[in-house]
C-alpha cells in the first residue's frame, strides 16, 4: 500500500539509499538516463541478483520506477528533480574528520 510520508520519512529514505555504495552508484548511472539491468549490472559489475536486490530497495524507497518494456524492464528515477538532487549533492564540498566519520565507500 502507497502513502504519503513526512519530509523526516522522505530524507531517511534517501539516507536508506545513500547508505550502500552500490545504491548510490546505481543513481548514480540512472542520473544519467534510463537502463536495463543488464546493462546496470554489467556497468557497475555486479550480479544481476544483487543489482535486483538493490533495485528493490531503491523501489521501496520511491526512489526509482521500472517501467515493463515487452519482457523486460526499464529503470530509471522516479521523479528528474531527483538528478539535480545528486548533483548539487557532489557539489558540496565537506570537511570530513576520518577518525569520526569513516569511509566506507572504496
Amino acid at each position: 500500500m502507497l502513502g504519503a510520508v513526512t519530509d523526516v520519512e522522505v530524507l531517511a529514505r534517501f539516507g536508506q539509499a545513500l547508505s550502500d555504495p552500490t545504491r548510490i552508484r546505481l543513481l548514480l548511472a540512472l542520473r544519467e538516463g534510463p537502463a536495463y539491468p543488464t546493462e546496470l549490472a554489467d556497468r557497475l559489475g555486479v550480479t544481476r541478483t544483487n543489482l535486483s536486490n538493490h533495485l528493490a530497495c531503491l523501489r521501496g524507497c520511491g526512489l526509482v520506477v521500472a517501467s515493463p518494456q515487452g519482457r523486460r524492464s526499464r529503470y530509471e528515477l522516479s521523479d528528474a528533480r531527483l538528478a539535480h538532487a545528486l548533483d548539487d549533492l557532489l557539489g558540496l564540498v565537506l570537511a570530513i574528520d576520518p577518525a569520526v566519520c569513516a569511509s566506507e565507500v572504496g
